[in-house]
């Protein structure tokens, strides 16, 4: 086990990089997308940051995990990220933890469970057979899970204002 390794399995070093997760959930929840953030460090380093983009790129595919790994490629100039933890605030779902295993990342760390799409938990649990450690950070998802509730239930009420007034919407 490298130096680097014990570091990132301290708790306050996870706390550290979820934070920051977290503010990508924060900044991408400003633009009207769904608050999920994620982070991916190397050597106790954030090398990329992403929040999710589907809703401002109309791209299904544009979720924070994709555009973190793939950010992180670009800058590390190679696709196999096997020294890299991911930290995001929501369950990846399907699409999100196949493309963990494909960059064989070394650790995942999420906060916030998702029962009805999430793919490490629940639904195929596709990272149970792969050499990936992953963690569901239990000392944020409060923090995690409040961020996406606030932000549903806000799209809530701007639908029931947009049908009082005849669909206009307020998130665009």
């Amino acid at each position: 086990m490298s130096g680097s390794d014990a570091v990132l399995d301290e708790p306050d070093a996870d706390a550290g990089f979820m934070k920051a997760a977290l503010a990508e959930a924060r900044r991408t929840a400003g633009l009207g997308n769904v608050p999920v953030g994620a982070v991916i460090v190397v050597d106790d380093t954030i090398v990329a940051r992403a929040g999710n983009l589907r809703d401002v790129l109309n791209d299904p595919t544009a979720h924070a995990e994709l555009l973190a790994l793939s950010e992180a490629g670009q800058r590390l100039g190679r696709w196999r990220l096997d020294d890299a933890t991911m930290y995001v605030t929501l369950e990846p779902c399907a699409m999100c933890a196949s493309a963990i295993q494909q960059a064989r990342l070394k650790r995942v760390v999420y906060g916030a469970l998702e029962e009805k799409t999430g793919a490490v938990e629940h639904g195929p649990r596709l990272l149970d057979d792969a050499p990936v450690e992953t963690r569901h950070a239990i000392e944020h998802a409060p923090e995690c899970a409040a961020l996406m509730s606030a932000f549903f239930e806000q799209l809530r009420e701007i639908r029931k204002r947009e049908a009082k007034r005849g669909g206009v919407s307020e998130l665009a």
